[in-house]
Parts: C-alpha cells; sequence; structure tokens
C-alpha cells in the first residue's frame, strides 16, 4: 500500500513503525473471511484492510480524525485473527493500536462516552473497586430493561456481565504448598480474574506446586495494561507496565511469569515491545507463560481421576491468534481423560474481546450468539474458555457450565471439583 507520510512525520518511531506496517499490505483480502465484524456487517471499512486505510489517512492528515473513522476503527474487536490470516505479514496490533491511541488523543468524544471510558479502566484494574461494583451490580439488575429503553446500552451489558454469587474470598488466599523442587515462578494476580473467579487462580496455583513449582504472588503488581491498551490510553498502559516490571524485578529470580487470563498474556509478551528501551524488558516478556502453555512445557501431573467428560474447547483469540498457542490446551484436556470436541467456526471471537462487549454490546451479543450456537451444536457437557472475559461473556448464553481449563486439569490431577460443574 502507497503511503504519504512526511520526513517530519516519519521521524516519530510509532509512526515509522506503522508507515512499515501499512506498506506490507497488499490488499489480498485474505483477512476478510476471517475478520468477525466484515462476516456480520460485510463493510468493507469494518474489515482489517479498510480499517488499514482508515488509519492511514488518519495518521497522514493529522489532528482529529473524522466521526465515520473513528465509528469503524472502534468496531474492531482486537481478536488478530487477520494476523494469523495475512500472508504479508502485517503486524495489525502495532496498527490499530496506534490508531485507537490517535484516537483518544486527538478526537473529543461525547461526554457519557468519555466518563464511560474513563470509568471502565478506573473501575476494571482495581480489584477492590470491582468487587464493590460487582456487589452494586447484582443489586442493579432490575434496571437492565430501563437502561435498554434509554438507550445506555453500555450499562446494561455491564449488568448482564456481572456474576449472579459472589466471589469466595476464601480462594483469594490459596498459596502454594512445601515440596517444590523444579522451580520458581510468579503467577500474576490480575484485577478482573480474582473479583469474579477466584477459584481460577487457586486452581493455577494447586497446579503447579502439585508439579513441583514454588508459585509467588508478588506484592505490588496491578493490571497488565490490557484494559487501558484497548481504549487508546497508552502512558496509562506503559505505567501499569512498568509498575508490573518493577514489582516481578524485586521478586528475585523466577523461571517464569505465569497467568492464567490469555488476554494479559498477549499483552505481557508485549512489554519488551510497550517498554522499548528499558533494561530487562525484553529478557522478562520471553519468560511469560500461559498457565496451559506452562503445563504444557513442564508437563501435566499424574491424572487421579479421568475426566471423562466431553468438553468443547473455545479457543480464546488472545491466545490463538494473538500468542500462537493452538492446539496445546485441547491436547493437555484430553490427556486429562477429557473428550474433547471442536467447535466450528474456531477461529472467529466470541465478542467479548477486552471491554468491547461493554462498548459494542450490539455487535459483542451477535458474535455471542453465534459462538454460542456453534457450542451447542457439540452436544458438550462442559465448556472450556481459557480468558476470564470469554466465560463472563458466553455463561450466559450456554446451558453447559463454562470454565477456566485449568480448573478441569487441577480437578483431574487430584483438587478438587471446579465451581458451577455439577456433581456426576
Amino acid at each position: 500500500m502507497q503511503t504519504a507520510f512526511t520526513a517530519g512525520q516519519l521521524a516519530d518511531p510509532q509512526t515509522a513503525a506503522s508507515h512499515t506496517e501499512i506498506r506490507k499490505c497488499v490488499h489480498c483480502g485474505f483477512c476478510t473471511a476471517t475478520c468477525p465484524t466484515y462476516v456480520l456487517l460485510s463493510d468493507e471499512r469494518d474489515s482489517p484492510r479498510g480499517r488499514i486505510e482508515l488509519i492511514k489517512t488518519m495518521l497522514e492528515d493529522g489532528g482529529a480524525p473524522a466521526k465515520e473513522a473513528v465509528t469503524h476503527i472502534d468496531r474492531c474487536l482486537s481478536c488478530l485473527s487477520c494476523v494469523s490470516a495475512c500472508p504479508s505479514g502485517v503486524d495489525y496490533a502495532q496498527l490499530i493500536d496506534h490508531g485507537r491511541a490517535h484516537i483518544e488523543a486527538h478526537y473529543r468524544r461525547p461526554l457519557f462516552e468519555r466518563i464511560f471510558r474513563w470509568a471502565i479502566p478506573y473501575v476494571l484494574t482495581r480489584p477492590r473497586h470491582l468487587r464493590a461494583a460487582l456487589v452494586l451490580g447484582r443489586l442493579s439488575q432490575p434496571l437492565k430493561p430501563l437502561f435498554e429503553v434509554l438507550q445506555l446500552r453500555p450499562l446494561a451489558a455491564l449488568l448482564r456481565l456481572t456474576p449472579k454469587l459472589a466471589a469466595d474470598p476464601q480462594a483469594l488466599q490459596a498459596h502454594s504448598g512445601p515440596g517444590a523442587n523444579r522451580g520458581r515462578v510468579v503467577l500474576l494476580q490480575g484485577c478482573v480474574e480474582p473479583a469474579m473467579a477466584p477459584s481460577i487462580r487457586a486452581a493455577a496455583i494447586r497446579l503447579m506446586t502439585r508439579a513441583g513449582f514454588e508459585v509467588v504472588l508478588v506484592d505490588g503488581e496491578g493490571c497488565c495494561g490490557a484494559l487501558s491498551e484497548h481504549l487508546g490510553r497508552v502512558k496509562e498502559a506503559r505505567g501499569f507496565a512498568a509498575a508490573n516490571m518493577r514489582a516481578w524485578m524485586r521478586a528475585g529470580p523466577v523461571d517464569a511469569i505465569v497467568t492464567t487470563a490469555a488476554g494479559c498474556g498477549t499483552t505481557l509478551k508485549a512489554y519488551g515491545h510497550r517498554l522499548a528501551g528499558e533494561a530487562d524488558a525484553a529478557q522478562v516478556a520471553g519468560k511469560v507463560r500461559d498457565i496451559l502453555e506452562f503445563i504444557g512445557e513442564v508437563g501435566l501431573p499424574a491424572v487421579t481421576r479421568p475426566g471423562k467428560l466431553s468438553v468443547a474447547y473455545h479457543a480464546p483469540c488472545s491466545l490463538q491468534h494473538g500468542q500462537k498457542i493452538n492446539a496445546g490446551p485441547a491436547a493437555l484436556l484430553s490427556q486429562a481423560g477429557f473428550e474433547v470436541r471442536p467447535i466450528a467456526e474456531g477461529h472467529l471471537c466470541c465478542g467479548s474481546a477486552g471491554v468491547y462487549n461493554i462498548l459494542q454490546p450490539q455487535l459483542a451479543g451477535r458474535l455471542r450468539d453465534r459462538k454460542a450456537a456453534n457450542i451447542t451444536k457439540t452436544q458438550a457437557q462442559v465448556v472450556a474458555a481459557g480468558n476470564i472475559g470469554c466465560i463472563a461473556h458466553l455463561a450466559p448464553a450456554l446451558s453447559a457450565p463454562v470454565i477456566h481449563p485449568v480448573e478441569l486439569l487441577d480437578w483431574a490431577t487430584g483438587g478438587p471439583r471446579p465451581p458451577g460443574l455439577t456433581a456426576e
């Protein structure tokens, strides 16, 4: 693709990087068939190559972008399915992140949007605030119809995502036990997951301890920065990344930094790029592992209770497209004795995508229903999804329980029955 950036614009490293990626795009169209919004809307501007054109024009022109361009860029899920399909190797993540940052810096949104987009990271990146918000959300369930009537769909979407039950505070106290002899790992505590499903982290700690590793929960660690990045708040995301780096360095030598949220893992693995120029950033990013990736590398502990259940494995986009982790999680579930059933259109996003299901609830709902229909066709007894966003988004649309794979692996190797899984 041809560009018309000035020499002054290309002096900016971010613009120079985007210029390189834009020029790789040859408009071949392979990305369109894999793009969820193009599949739904059939609008070229809602395809990756269409958005690349919009971003190119927006960056070349500088200043405030057109409202139409913002609309189509906002509709991108950042699922990165297009990256998996692109034969030219375009780093679409670089372009969409740059485009969002430019919009955040130069475009003035309506007042409600500005307040809401500020409130999302303020609440979701702070577990204490989020737990209070979940209580408020449960009390506010009767207001959902009113929010729909008033066209306050993002607020209605938040209420739909609110779990019916409070998180078990005891699960938050889980810690690694004695007997670790294979190494030492940091487990990212995260922000959304501990408040909504603390049993996931507890299962991961038990599983890694059972595999022979000391598990460290680091003080001073916070959000990975993914939510802020999705909103174009680059400085805020970089601040989270730098704080985490400092916390991990204080923790001493570790063999890996493990996360149970696939979305966080994609962001953590990009710290070398996000914190370019900072000492040790690339080295630390190289130690990041998704929990399923880590267990696949070190080996699943002995299976003491074969699963026997049929499991529909939903691969989060951040895992299969962002981190290129594909067959491993399903193989682990099979090794644990579960019957794994593939899901049709497994490459398409479920619509969760960070805060997308809050900011774009109508499109997210259509994608969720499409995914739920394909999952239902498998007739599986359980759905396994390795990202809290996918779990919260899909659960209301399915009759089968939606459980993190690490909880199933923990159960099969000696842990307790996962919450939400009915007795046999």
